[in-house]
């Protein structure tokens, strides 16, 4: 069930903390962890009951030596290259999975692009522009956020761009 917190609560994960310090609305949607379940993104999807095309799933990332963010659908595959594009870099892998909770604070699984350990350069894919209200990690495995994709982009000072790679 989703709860309204919009300006009320201080409390929470760093990723509340900042949606609700920044005075946007938000909602929070808790749901049960499956640790069986293959994908962190797609579990998101089934127990909330929304649309898998408006759930968004935060990888981390590595160009040219920098960490970067990419903010995409859970139902998409990241596009290297085009991540690499957008920031300026030449070539781009997925951050290994130790290093993308050490520099973001958050576990696997749970890592949101709000309220991380220090602001990282963010491209979120150009999808998400279409949706009135989008689902992020809420910064804990079982806790997603919903948010206006506008709200979302200016908290992290996110680029947009397509992200996504072509399905197979």
């Amino acid at each position: 069930m989703a709860r309204k917190t919009g300006k009320r609560g201080a409390g929470g994960t760093p990723a509340v903390r900042a949606l609700a310090a920044a005075g946007l609305p938000f909602s929070e949607h808790p749901y049960e962890h499956d640790p069986d379940h293959p994908s962190f993104g797609m579990e998101a999807a089934e127990a909330l009951g929304l649309d898998p095309d408006s759930v968004f799933k935060t990888l981390l990332a590595e160009v040219d030596a920098a960490f970067v963010v990419a903010v995409l659908p859970v139902t998409a595959q990241l596009d290297l290259k085009a991540l690499a594009g957008v920031v300026g870099g030449k070539r781009a892998t997925l951050a290994r999975p130790a290093d993308a909770e050490r520099v973001t604070g958050y576990v696997v699984g749970g890592i949101s692009p709000l309220g991380q350990r220090r602001p990282l350069l963010t491209v979120v894919d150009s999808s998400a522009e279409a949706l009135e209200t989008m689902y992020v990690s809420g910064g804990r495995r079982g806790f997603d956020l919903g948010v206006a994709p506008a709200d979302l982009i200016a908290l992290t000072r996110a680029t947009v761009a397509s992200v996504t790679a072509p399905a197979r």
